[in-house]
C-alpha cells in the first residue's frame, strides 16, 4: 500500500462515518466500517512512510588490473535494512 491509496482510504472511511446516514441497511453499521476503513489507512500510511525511509547503499571499487594495466571499476547496490 502507498501514501495515496492509504489516503483514499481514510478518505473514504472519513465520508462514511461523517457524511453518510443510512439507516436502511440490516445488520451492518455503516460508521463502524468507516472507522475500519480510516484505522486500515492510518497503519497502510505508516507502513509506507517507514518503507520509504529505508536507504539505499551503493559501494563503489576502483582497481587497476595488473596485467593489462586496465582500470576497472565496479560499483554495488543494496538496500540498507
Amino acid at each position: 500500500m502507498r501514501i495515496g491509496s492509504a489516503i483514499v482510504l481514510m478518505a473514504i472511511g472519513a465520508i462514511l462515518v461523517w457524511a453518510v446516514n443510512v439507516d436502511d441497511v440490516p445488520y451492518v453499521d455503516i460508521n463502524v466500517i468507516g472507522y475500519i476503513l480510516i484505522a486500515a489507512g492510518v497503519i497502510g500510511l505508516i507502513w509506507a512512510l517507514l518503507a520509504s525511509n529505508r536507504s539505499r547503499v551503493t559501494e563503489s571499487r576502483t582497481l587497476q588490473d595488473p596485467n593489462t594495466g586496465e582500470t576497472v571499476h565496479r560499483a554495488e547496490s543494496h538496500d540498507g535494512l
